[in-house]
């Protein structure tokens, strides 16, 4: 049976796509038609594995989930052409979409966009109960580090920021999810930005928390020649484009539906 809104604990699950590191120096092959690119499968690998048993449970019982996207600017949707383009609209799309093939008993989604643009660890911990956990979500997605480096928020705060943040959401009973930075011109040259990545790959080995690698995803698109670095970030050489977002929400729905024990996809468009 499906689970009432008002019985569901607050969810919080971190999606883990994992996928190899490519490094700046390889090259790029330019494909002036990268969404007819050839099908390519998502490999998620066993670490980011971890089962997000609320969500789980939904798709078995064909509860509506209801998912929050926390995070700045590229949650929010800066650089996208319209609000659909941005990644969370794509994400409930897509995953709706993937589980309209399970059945007619599929249950319905919704994704809340909860992104600020500008906001760093500070702001977004200032929010997080009345833009998040108010929400009663099953699932939040929290993308975070990208604007601490250039606000000047040290890593040490970042990092004691993030564990706080993760502790308050499960404590709800939720699942939790990370989305480490893009890779973009701003942040390649923002000095000791990598150490915001580093620290918050850190805290989810400690706390067993499965990562969006978003910022090792986008170099492999890149070094595959399926996104050319201009065609998934904007001129302002931060945001994102439509492009990358679609790429972004689709890698984001395969690792959400594999967590929560879903078979994976064959080919599956990436």
């Amino acid at each position: 049976m499906p689970i009432p809104a008002s019985a569901r604990p607050t969810a919080v699950s971190i999606l883990g796509l994992a996928l190899l590191a490519f490094g700046t120096g390889l090259p790029v092959r330019a494909d002036p038609e990268p969404q007819k690119h050839a099908m390519t499968r998502v490999t998620i690998p066993a670490r980011a594995m971890a089962r997000l048993p609320r969500v789980a449970a939904l798709v078995a019982n064909g509860g509506e989930i209801r998912i929050v996207a926390f995070g700045s600017s590229s949650t929010e949707g800066a650089g996208a052409s319209s609000p659909a383009s941005a990644y969370p609209a794509q994400l409930q799309h897509d995953l709706e979409e993937r589980l309209r093939h399970k059945g007619s008993g599929h249950p319905s989604v919704t994704v809340l966009n909860r992104g600020k643009g500008g906001d760093d660890s500070e702001a977004m911990a200032r929010r997080l109960d009345r833009d998040v956990l108010a929400d009663k979500p099953d699932l939040v997605i929290w993308q975070t580090g990208s604007n601490d480096p250039m606000n000047g928020v040290s890593v040490e705060r970042f990092a004691e920021l993030t564990r706080t943040g993760i502790a308050a959401i499960r404590a709800t009973g939720a699942d939790v999810v990370l989305m480490d930075q893009q890779w973009c011109k701003r942040l390649s040259t923002t000095a000791g930005a990598e150490r915001y990545g580093v620290a918050l790959h850190e805290i989810a080995s400690e706390f067993g928390v499965p990562v969006i690698r978003r910022n090792a995803m986008m170099r492999a698109w890149a070094a595959k020649g399926l996104l050319t670095p201009t065609q998934m970030i904007g001129p302002d050489g931060l945001h994102m484009t439509d492009a990358g977002y679609d790429r972004l929400a689709k890698a984001a729905t395969a690792q959400i539906l594999v967590n929560a024990g879903l078979p994976e996809e064959t080919p599956a468009q990436n």
